[in-house]
C-alpha cells in the first residue's frame, strides 16, 4: 500500500527522509532545468509539473511524472520537447531505474507519452505529419533566448553606469556578478558561445561581433525579443489559472480529482506506508 506526502513534508519515518527526500530533491531539480523553449523559463516555475512520484524499486526510484500545459491546443512540437526534456533528465540521475512522464488534458497527448516513452522521437511519435526532428527549433529559441538575455544584461550595464560606447569593447571579465550575467552565460552556453574572461559580450549567435555602427540595430532587436517572451509567459500563466484554477477557485478544467487533491505545481512523494 502506498500514500503520498507533500516534497516540502518533513514528518516522513527517519529511515525514509534519508534516502527518499534526496531522490526527490535531486528529481526536482532535474526537472528544473527543463525549459518551455517558447518561454524561456523552467517547467517548475511555470508550474507545468503536476505531480512527482517515487516509489522505491528493487533496482532503485521509480520515478512517474504528471504535466499540463495552460491550453488544450498548445503546440505539440513544443510539448512533445518538454515531455522529452524531463523524461531525459529525470532519466539521467543515477537513483533512478524507471521514468515515466506523462502529458495530460493536451490533443496530442497519446502519441507524444507513447512516443517518449519509446524513444520513438518527435517524427516517430508522429509519422504522418512531422517533417523532421525539433533541434532546429530548439536552436531558434536558444538563439532568441540568448537575445533576451543580452537586452537584460545592457539593462543592468546602463543601471550600473556603463557607458554605451564601451559596450563593444566589454569582455566577459568585466561584467558585474549577479543574475543577469549567470542568465547570460547560461544561454552563451546553451548556444555554443565562448565563455572565457577575455571573451567579448556583444556578439551574435554565430560569435560575429557586433560593430559600433550596428549594435543599436540589434539591441533595439533584443529588446524586442525579450519583450515578446516575457510578454507569452505572462499570458501563458494567465491561461493556465484560468484552465485549472488556483487555491481559490478551481478552474475551468481543474482535472483536479484526477491528482487526488495533490498540490498543483509541487511535486507529491510517494512512500511505502
Amino acid at each position: 500500500m502506498t500514500n503520498t506526502r507533500d516534497l516540502t513534508g518533513l514528518d516522513w519515518p527517519s529511515a525514509i527522509v534519508g534516502r527518499d527526500h534526496v531522490v526527490a530533491e535531486k528529481v526536482w531539480k532535474a526537472l528544473g532545468t527543463v525549459q518551455d523553449p517558447e518561454l524561456d523559463e523552467p517547467i517548475t516555475d511555470l508550474k507545468f509539473v503536476t505531480t512527482v512520484e517515487i516509489d522505491r524499486g528493487e533496482q532503485g526510484a521509480e520515478v512517474s511524472i504528471r504535466l499540463r500545459l495552460p491550453t488544450y491546443f498548445c503546440a505539440p512540437n513544443f510539448a512533445y520537447l518538454m515531455v522529452a526534456d524531463a523524461y531525459d533528465a529525470v532519466a539521467a540521475l543515477p537513483e533512478v531505474a524507471r521514468t515515466s512522464v506523462r502529458l495530460e488534458d493536451h490533443f496530442a497527448s497519446d502519441e507524444i507519452n507513447s512516443g517518449v516513452a519509446a524513444r520513438a522521437g518527435f517524427t516517430g511519435s508522429f509519422p504522418t505529419e512531422a517533417i523532421g526532428e525539433l533541434e532546429e527549433l530548439r536552436q531558434t529559441f536558444q538563439r532568441k533566448a540568448y537575445l533576451a538575455s543580452l537586452d537584460r544584461m545592457t539593462k543592468r550595464l546602463a543601471a550600473d553606469g556603463v557607458e554605451f560606447d564601451a559596450y563593444t569593447s566589454l569582455r566577459i571579465g568585466d561584467l558585474p556578478s549577479g543574475l543577469e550575467t549567470d542568465s547570460l552565460m547560461r544561454r552563451r552556453s546553451d548556444v555554443g558561445l565562448p565563455l572565457t574572461e577575455m571573451s567579448l559580450v556583444m556578439i551574435e549567435h554565430d560569435g560575429e561581433a557586433m560593430s559600433a555602427e550596428r549594435l543599436p540595430k540589434r539591441l533595439r532587436f533584443a529588446k524586442s525579443v525579450r519583450v515578446s517572451i516575457e510578454g507569452n509567459g505572462i499570458f501563458c500563466r494567465g491561461l493556465l489559472e484560468t484552465r485549472y484554477g488556483d487555491d481559490e477557485s478551481p478552474g475551468t478544467q481543474s482535472g483536479i480529482g484526477a491528482f487526488g487533491g495533490a498540490d498543483l505545481g509541487m511535486p507529491t512523494l510517494r512512500r511505502e506506508s
